[in-house]
């Protein structure tokens, strides 16, 4: 049995995929969950919960010690890096010297989050974008204020933007487009891409951050056309940029009108949304075999499946898990992302994942609000 490490600010979804594919997982994250911990053979911490920052040092360490020891007597093959590395690329690169990244290389991580390349490409290309500025707008109205490094849509504000220190090289400015958020999951081999397929993003304002990312829905039906253009854009960045792997690409849908607001070149939160076809390799196995031997899974008709979401639930108010709490939490249904009893959280802090499936995602929405607002007047209640 092969032996990967994945590491993420969440490593849980990339574990159970690994898992489920006949690897043996080793996770690096920050939150250690029970289900998380379930489906590796071992975890290692890479940072405080709550800070939801990666700590380059224990990173670091962590690799050192799988390059040193191996797992089980056998050698690490090597490891995928997901959420929290987008702003990493120094890391990156220390990190694969220590031991193989399976993934998009850190020089490109670099210019795809580097404003003025990524944008300066798209704009070359004639791929439509919100309009970009690198320095802030006379007239702030109407305007966002977003960091390339950042993920999960924290980093992003509305005017009248309110920072601790002036902007740097890898904040930007945005025009905020109207319509849905919504994103493309995708195998990339530094060539061409594979569509899994295409999502309804779920976000939320939390205090002064109004696109906090809360989950997704998918796949859902688009246009032909639509679908032939994302494709289309995927593909084209897949070239320029060299992806490799499961990626994603987020843009906004207003009509049939589309602007693409970034790529994240690593597996996302929308990869647990799909299955393979039944004989097909699984996601992270589709993964390494893009990334390893520049194979993508062939072209097949699509193949029945329900919608599946997710939704990321955060604690509205500070708390700590006692015994009994946690015990309600590992019965509920859908559930993912458990904690371990006695974690502390604050407010805004996330809880938990809940999963949901249905004929569409309408009805995914339904049952995903319905658990979040069940789950937490739980804990209120009986906190």
């Amino acid at each position: 049995m092969q032996a990967i490490a994945v590491a993420a600010i969440s490593a849980r979804a990339m574990a159970e995929a690994a898992a489920s594919d006949g690897f043996k997982v080793i996770a690096l994250d920050l939150f250690g969950d029970v289900d998380t911990r379930r489906a590796a053979s071992r975890w290692l911490p890479i940072g405080a919960p709550g800070s939801l920052h990666i700590e380059s040092e224990s990173v670091l360490a962590a690799l050192h010690t799988l390059a040193r020891e191996g797992e089980g007597g056998e050698p690490v093959l090597g490891w995928i890096a997901g959420s929290g590395f987008e702003g990493e690329p120094e890391l990156l690169e220390e990190g694969a010297a220590v031991l193989p990244l399976i993934g998009t290389a850190p020089a490109a991580v670099r210019r795809l989050r580097d404003p003025a390349a990524f944008f300066g490409f798209l704009a070359a290309h004639v791929i439509p974008f919100p309009q970009v500025m690198l320095q802030p707008p006379e007239d702030p109205a109407g305007w966002l204020m977003k960091d390339a490094h950042g993920c999960g849509g924290w980093h992003v504000r509305h005017a009248p933007w309110s920072m601790d220190e002036p902007p740097s090289s890898h904040h930007y400015f945005q025009r905020e487009m109207p319509g849905l958020p919504m994103s493309a999951t995708f195998i990339a081999n530094g060539r061409d891409v594979h569509v899994l397929g295409f999502n309804e993003q779920t976000v939320r304002r939390f205090g002064t951050r109004p696109f906090v990312f809360c989950g997704a829905v998918g796949p859902v039906p688009v246009a032909e056309d639509m679908a032939r253009r994302v494709t289309a854009i995927a593909r084209t960045l897949t070239a320029e940029f060299e992806l490799r792997g499961l990626c994603s690409l987020d843009f906004m849908r207003d009509g049939d009108a589309i602007g693409v607001l970034e790529v994240n070149p690593r597996p996302p939160a929308s990869m647990s949304l799909y299955r393979m076809p039944a004989g097909s390799p699984g996601v992270m196995q589709a993964h390494l075999r893009a990334c390893l031997d520049g194979e993508l899974p062939p072209p097949v008709p699509s193949h029945a499946q329900e919608v599946e979401g997710i939704e990321i639930v955060f604690a509205q108010q500070p708390l700590q898990l006692d015994a009994a709490a946690a015990q309600r939490l590992a019965a509920w249904p859908g559930i993912r992302d458990l904690p371990e009893a006695g974690q502390r959280f604050d407010i805004d802090d996330p809880l938990c994942t809940l999963t949901a499936s249905g004929s569409n995602a309408q009805q995914v929405r339904a049952r995903l609000n319905e658990g979040r607002e069940r789950l937490l007047q739980s804990l209120e209640t009986k906190a």
